[in-house]
């Protein structure tokens, strides 16, 4: 079997893609997520004493915190498997990314369990996230 026949099958075989559904699904649910923060965000700004800024630190927090615990009771995979990247990009989609190997492995102990897998997805974005912050850090103080 070629590559041409090997391709032809696969395409056959592949489930066909329901974009119709799923952007839109995905659109919804990023964007159900996102107005949640946008309120938690309100909330903060109006109720407390705070600057804009602690207020977009706090409503991150909390929407890690709500990703994290969602993960942990078992509701944010089942939004995963309707919204798909909706649930994905926001930060809450960050969250569950580290929550979830670390539930999945919690039986292999804490260490070599949960505290090992913890970060086995979402270990190379905090790596590449801090590398590229320090490069773009030195560049800004060596140039300006």
């Amino acid at each position: 079997m070629n590559n041409k026949e090997y391709s032809k099958l696969v395409k056959e075989k592949s489930p066909k893609s329901k974009v119709y559904i799923t952007f839109p699904k995905a659109f919804f649910f990023g964007g159900t997520i996102c107005l949640i923060g946008e309120v938690i965000r309100q909330f903060f700004l109006s109720s407390t004493d705070v600057t804009e800024i602690q207020a977009s630190a706090l409503t991150s927090i909390t929407m890690i915190f709500l990703g994290a615990l969602l993960t942990g009771i078992g509701i944010y995979d089942k939004l995963g498997k309707h919204g798909g990247a909706g649930t994905a990009v926001p930060i809450t989609g960050f969250a569950n990314s580290i929550v979830s190997p670390a539930i999945e492995h919690k039986s292999e102990g804490l260490v070599l369990g949960v505290g090992a897998q913890m970060f086995k997805m979402a270990g190379p974005v905090l790596v590449y996230g801090t590398l590229s912050s320090v490069i773009v850090g030195l560049i800004y103080y060596f140039i300006l």
